[in-house]
C-alpha cells in the first residue's frame, strides 16, 4: 500500500529522487549546476516560441560573463545539448535544443508524474 504524502513537498522530494537517478544514465551527458540552469532557460524560451541568439545568452548578467556563458553554451554543444542554427544574419545565430535535450525534458516530465503518483 502506498502511503500518501505526510506534505506537499514530499511529492518535489520524490521528484529529486526520480531526477537524481536519471543523472546516473550513461547515455546522458553530465552537466554542471550552471550549464542546467542555461538549458533550463533555453526551454522555457523555447516554449514560449521565443528566439534566442547567442548574443541575448551573453548579455544574461545571471549566468555570468560573456565569456562564461559563451563557454558554457560551447561545452552544450559539444555535449550534444544544444545546437546553433543560422540565421537571416550570418552573423547571428539561434540557441536550440537538440533532440536529446527534448528527450531529457520528456524524462524530467515522466519524473514529476510519477512523483504525484507515488
Amino acid at each position: 500500500m502506498i502511503k500518501p504524502p505526510r506534505r506537499p513537498a514530499d511529492i518535489y522530494f520524490r521528484f529529486l529522487h526520480l531526477a537524481e537517478a536519471l543523472r546516473g544514465l550513461p547515455s546522458l551527458p553530465e552537466l554542471d549546476p550552471l550549464e542546467e540552469r542555461i538549458l533550463s532557460f533555453v526551454a522555457l524560451n523555447a516554449q514560449q516560441e521565443g528566439r534566442l541568439s547567442v548574443r541575448d545568452m551573453m548579455a544574461k548578467e545571471e549566468f555570468g560573463s560573456p565569456a562564461t556563458v559563451h563557454g558554457r553554451l560551447k561545452s552544450l554543444r559539444e555535449k550534444g545539448w544544444l545546437t546553433l542554427e543560422e540565421t537571416e544574419d550570418a552573423r547571428r545565430k539561434q540557441v536550440t535544443l537538440t533532440q536529446a535535450a527534448l528527450n531529457h525534458f520528456d524524462a524530467l516530465s515522466k519524473c514529476l508524474v510519477k512523483a504525484t503518483r507515488s
